[in-house]
């Protein structure tokens, strides 16, 4: 089931902040299968009355004619949180159960916030471009969004709310939805307190009814083409052995019909055509065949995946330009990521013989319908030549998959495993030593042996963008640097938010990365006093633009003289929950900082909102802030 911003289909997500998240959470409620039959849209528009104590749709699968209510049980998968594994802060099993804090308004760390808000990530110089764009819905699914469910967000609520996207409509009892949210319209971090799911109950005693209807949506080509010339084939109860009965006694009777029907056709056309005068009649030959092989190809090249799939069904010569390999050297399943199965990849293996870029993430999140082994045979025949590979959330991986990407992949320029081995590590990426080509290494938010990564850091000299957010506590972030420091000068863009402690010492070390652009030390960063670690860090790496210094305590005026004297380029500058600075500090970065565009001063003490409208309208910033509870100072 998909949703948009927001959650609750009458559904109702509470949250304590003014707009929807992004990020995809798969939840579990109690009780007995249910069919999604009814939303905030649909409502009973479709329903006629039935007997005494029940509701009957056009359908005839009964419901009960009350509605019921049931809160969210458990989260069985998410993409992002900003809280950690080990806290109970901010982290995705807080959306379950009843609200909490709802109808209250504020910062609680009982409810479940994600990572990002805004496009502020996508303005990053660590951005990532999508593969086949064409796949891409209208609005982009960062954590798990279908265009279909999005509801536009409201905008400057200071208060908490609770709204109701329309759901999905599906065919089949379910007791587990997955909730996507975009993140573009959201103004700053946004909580949600609980999820309640209403509608009417289904009646399982009907259960092998709709299984029938949804058998009778499945039918393929010939059954749809019999119904539409209204032929119906004598098949016996055992509708098993429907194929071989057909062939056997009403395939002659078939192709008649089909025969009085194709002379019928030409018929027509023929009149059609002596109708015509000579000129139409010449130009009506010109058709696709005609148009050069390339010409078609860039033609089909804007086609999503799907529309390739049902174009090729149209004719031979529009199947064999829909299935050149040309056309998937790039393929994005992560759309596509409730439809990807065992039969499609084997399907793909054929076609993407040159295949370039995959990204396969989310998919096997819900419903196991990836087989390891195919996904393993599928690398194994194209993965060679594969330099870009995302599998973000992955739950079909396993530790032979692991190891055959390690053996086969050696081309890799870009590795992504974002969420894909929670804590305690249950896949070995040992292989993965042998990669020595990387560009990109994502691993957010997955655990890793220390001794590993710094195989990995040492083995590709190349790389370029790195991300260890949430990464093991085990893996000692002085030792990453040191490992950076050496053999990774060219790093443009790092990412240790709520990775173990970095010293002053280590941020000292990475001033030896001179390229980089982007840093993230949000909650990293813990020492009681930097020294003169940042002066350094900041002489040294000159094109910073986006500079992340969430609770980083050890922040002092003299440090922020810095970053206004040092950071000509800076674009984005985070010191959240950063206490006891003064507010010309602030207004000193303001001035030199010409190409500042984020500001954010959520938690910080010593100003007030209205220094904040007064700063942003004169500077053109973005500025976040917040008061400062009277616990947290």
């Amino acid at each position: 089931m998909s949703q948009s911003p927001g959650t609750n289909s009458e559904d109702g997500s509470k949250t304590t902040e003014n707009e929807s998240v992004a990020v995809d959470s798969v939840i579990d409620f109690k009780g007995k299968h249910f069919g999604l039959e009814t939303t905030s849209e649909d409502s009973d528009d479709h329903l006629v009355s039935g007997s005494e104590g029940t509701m009957i749709d056009v359908e005839r699968f009964c419901h009960a004619d009350y509605r019921i209510e049931q809160y969210a049980h458990s989260v069985l998968d998410f993409s992002s949180q900003y809280g950690i594994n080990l806290s109970i802060s901010y982290t995705a099993p807080n959306i379950t159960g009843r609200p909490s804090k709802y109808p209250e308004y504020g910062d609680f760390p009982q409810t479940f916030a994600m990572r990002t808000y805004g496009d502020w990530w996508d303005r990053a110089p660590s951005r990532i471009k999508e593969m086949q764009p064409q796949n891409v819905a209208e609005i982009p699914a960062e954590d798990f969004i279908d265009k279909e469910f999005y509801t536009k967000p409201l905008h400057n609520l200071s208060r908490a709310r609770r709204f109701t996207p329309p759901l999905k409509r599906i065919q089949l009892p379910t007791k587990t939805i997955r909730l996507e949210f975009n993140h573009q319209r959201l103004h700053y971090y946004t909580e949600i307190d609980a999820v309640l799911l209403s509608g009417k109950k289904f009646n399982t005693r009907n259960m092998q009814h709709l299984l029938d209807y949804y058998e009778r949506q499945r039918k393929g080509p010939i059954l749809c083409k019999l119904q539409n010339m209204k032929f119906r084939p004598i098949c016996r109860d055992n509708y098993q052995n429907r194929l071989q009965h057909f062939l056997m006694h009403d395939l002659g009777k078939f192709i008649s019909v089909l025969s009085d029907v194709q002379v019928q056709t030409i018929q027509q056309h023929q009149q059609q055509q002596q109708s015509l005068s000579t000129d139409e009649i010449k130009t009506s030959e010109i058709g696709l065949k005609d148009m050069p092989f390339e010409i078609m190809l860039k033609i089909f090249s804007y086609l999503d995946l799907k529309s390739l799939f049902r174009v090729g069904a149209v004719s031979r010569f529009l199947y064999d330009v829909s299935t050149h390999p040309l056309l998937y050297s790039e393929l994005n399943l992560k759309p596509y990521w409730h439809l990807v199965s065992t039969e499609l990849l084997s399907t793909l293996a054929k076609r993407a013989t040159i295949l370039k870029k995959l990204d396969m993430s989310w998919c096997g999140c819900t419903v196991q319908t990836i087989s390891p082994t195919e996904f393993k045979k599928f690398i194994q025949q194209r993965g060679d030549s594969l330099t870009h590979l995302r599998l973000n959330s992955a739950k079909f991986l396993n530790a032979s998959c692991i190891d055959t990407l390690g053996i086969v992949c050696d081309n890799l320029k870009e590795l992504s495993l974002r969420n894909c081995s929670p804590s305690p590590p249950l896949l070995n990426f040992s292989c993965l030593a042998n990669l020595k080509n990387l560009e990109r290494l994502d691993l957010f938010q997955t655990v890793i042996e220390s001794d590993l990564l710094l195989t990995m850091l040492e083995n590709n000299p190349k790389l370029k963008h790195l991300n260890l957010a949430f990464c093991n506590v085990a893996v000692n972030m002085d030792d990453v640097a040191q490992q950076i420091s050496k053999y990774n000068k060219q790093l443009i863009s790092l990412d240790m938010w709520k990775a173990h402690f970095l010293s002053a010492q280590g941020l000292l070390i990475l001033s030896n990365c001179r390229n980089l652009e982007e840093i993230d030390f949000g909650w990293c960063l813990r020492e009681a006093s930097l020294g003169d670690s940042l002066k350094e860090f900041l002489t040294q790496c000159t094109k910073l633009k986006k500079l992340f210094l969430a609770a980083v305590r050890g922040l002092t005026d003299r440090d922020l003289e810095f970053i206004a004297n040092l950071c000509p380029n800076l674009e984005q500058l985070d010191l959240m929950g950063v206490l006891g600075l003064s507010k010309e500090r602030y207004i000193d970065i303001l001035q030199k900082c010409t190409k500042l565009q984020l500001l954010d001063l959520c938690f910080c003490d010593n100003i007030m909102d209205y220094d904040v409208a007064l700063w942003s309208r004169t500077f053109k910033v973005d500025i976040k802030s917040c008061q400062v509870p009277n616990d947290f100072r």
